[in-house]
């Protein structure tokens, strides 16, 4: 499923400021490439203060060096500037390490993505989960350079949603390496960090719990432990099968509108924004199982994540998209309040909420919603 990260920086997921351990120091990079390797510069690429700094080393012979101060350990992205590229290019792929204090091996017989990274124990124990991942890692990004490289008219056809496919397919394998090396490293806080990333954009408390639990007791009450175990119980309040929090945002015209008016009532409630593609793209959907399902007890309820300087768009998309339901916002974008209430960190998402207020699923996408509603309205599917 396609999302929309309410951070605005494409590097927020790879790149999200987390403190590991209540340590810090000196650290530094040291990098060995093939000399034949055509690389010109390398890059450095982590958090400070909610800013991504880039740092920049000349690439001499194949070698070059990185060195700084770290308050905390932290994760970074190290990519190599080859000719004719930029630095943001995607053809510049990255390589995953932790600035901690010590000295940071990386070596390379021929290009980036082969390399070997050692010298410090959070980065022994992230080549160890590079070489598990790295052959799911190079199918996926041969699917993405394959479907990148074709022409627009060759990205709308049935072969190019193959290829999507079997893309999603990909990253799915790889979260699943991803939990197996959660589940046999427990006392690593690589661990921990990757069950961070794997919650960055929605945090499914009956996955990741069990993974959480199941860390050593010290990576769980460590700082980012505590933090996680923070966002996990928020998660577990929004679960399926609890209450839904209540809520009253207005309408395009002022009014009050609140969820429990809706008691009674199967409701979606529905979090989108003018200007989120995957948004856009699912809303057929929506408008199908709406048209499909309201006269049996169902209704939509949309929160648009819209800024004020927005609100045109949002009133052209409502009716663009021929959304005909009830639509609220407050208009402060990714600080909308009933956003903030449901933890909602990207878009779209769903939750389908029954006549008792209770939430019975969320996230339901395509014909998925189409099938859960027909469900739990047996009289609709006949």
């Amino acid at each position: 499923m396609k999302l929309t990260r309410l951070l605005p920086l494409a590097l927020a997921t790879l790149l999200a400021p987390t403190t590991l351990l209540a340590q810090g120091g000196s650290y530094t990079v040291q990098g060995r490439l093939n000399p034949k390797t055509p690389a010109t510069k390398a890059y450095l690429r982590y958090w400070v203060a909610q800013k991504i700094v880039a740092d920049s080393a000349e690439v001499v012979k194949g070698r070059f060096t990185f060195k700084g101060q770290v308050t905390d350990p932290m994760p970074a992205y190290l990519f190599v500037l080859r000719p004719g590229t930029k630095p943001t290019g995607l053809a510049n792929r990255s390589y995953k390490l932790y600035l901690e204090p010590g000295t940071i091996k990386l070596s390379s017989p021929d290009s980036l993505p082969n390399a070997t990274l050692s010298g410090t124990p959070l980065n022994v124990a992230q080549a160890r989960l590079a070489t598990q991942l790295r052959p799911i890692s190079e199918r996926a990004w041969a699917l993405g350079a394959a479907f990148r490289n074709n022409s627009p008219k060759l990205q709308d056809t049935v072969f190019a949603a193959d290829q999507d496919r079997r893309l999603h397919a990909a990253w799915d394998d790889e979260k699943a390496g991803q939990k197996q090396f959660i589940r046999s490293t427990p006392q690593s806080m690589v661990s921990l960090f990757v069950l961070d990333e794997l919650s960055y954009n929605i945090l499914d408390p009956a996955v990741m719990g069990p993974l959480f639990d199941g860390l050593a007791p010290a990576v769980r009450n460590s700082k980012l432990g505590q933090e996680y175990a923070i966002k996990l119980a928020r998660a577990r309040k929004l679960a399926v099968g609890n209450l839904a929090p209540d809520f009253t945002q207005n309408d395009p015209n002022g009014k009050p509108v609140k969820l429990s008016d809706y008691r009674g009532k199967y409701v979606l409630v529905d979090f989108w924004a003018s200007w989120c593609g995957p948004c856009r793209q699912e809303n057929p959907n929506v408008v199908a199982s709406y048209n499909k399902f309201k006269d049996k007890n169902f209704t939509v309820l949309s929160v648009s994540l819209d800024q004020l300087s927005g609100r045109e768009d949002w009133l052209k998309a409502i009716e663009a998209d021929h959304l005909t339901w009830t639509q609220l916002s407050d208009l402060k974008g990714g600080n909308n309040e009933v956003a903030q209430l449901y933890d909602i960190q990207a878009i779209p998402q769903n939750l389908l909420i029954d006549p008792n207020g209770r939430i019975v699923a969320k996230n339901l996408r395509g014909e998925e919603l189409s099938q859960k509603l027909a469900a739990v309205l047996p009289a609709a599917a006949q």
